[in-house]
């Protein structure tokens, strides 16, 4: 398979839980493409108890911001934490390896744009249990 079709490494999660992605969904700029673009974080498995009563919750984000320096230089996964009702919940999850540049991106343009640095989430319950979508397609 060609260097530019390869698909994220799911690290050591399983594949039910490996999250769901694909830069095809940005332009060349790491803007999506549309505003339906969403990042399935991976993960997850371990937090299906903070997970559960946020299934349909309206106005939840993700809480924090950009990486630490420290951060940035070990190339540590990015952990995401939700905002929820003037609460921090978490970590839920993490940014699926090779969509950190996405997401990243996309925190630094909502603080140029002087919004809050928060993307929206949608907790949905599925098969293999509950899962958090990144709504990236909303901060276009």
């Amino acid at each position: 398979m060609a260097w530019w079709r390869r698909r994220p490494d799911p690290g050591d999660f399983p594949k039910s839980d490996a999250g769901k992605g694909s830069l095809d969904d940005f332009r060349y700029d790491l803007i999506p493409k549309n505003g339906r673009v969403t990042i399935r974080l991976a993960g997850s498995d371990p937090h299906q108890d903070l997970l559960r009563p946020l299934v349909g919750a309206e106005e939840i984000t993700t809480a924090g911001g950009q990486r630490t320096v420290e951060e940035e230089k070990a190339d540590a996964p990015i952990q995401v934490r939700l905002f929820f009702e003037r609460r921090v919940i978490g970590p839920v999850g993490t940014v699926p390896r090779g969509l950190e540049a996405v997401v990243l991106e996309a925190l630094s343009r909502l603080e140029q744009s002087g919004k809050p640095t928060r993307i929206p989430v949608e907790v949905v319950d599925t098969k293999q249990g509950v899962r958090v979508d990144l709504l990236i397609g909303k901060t276009r």
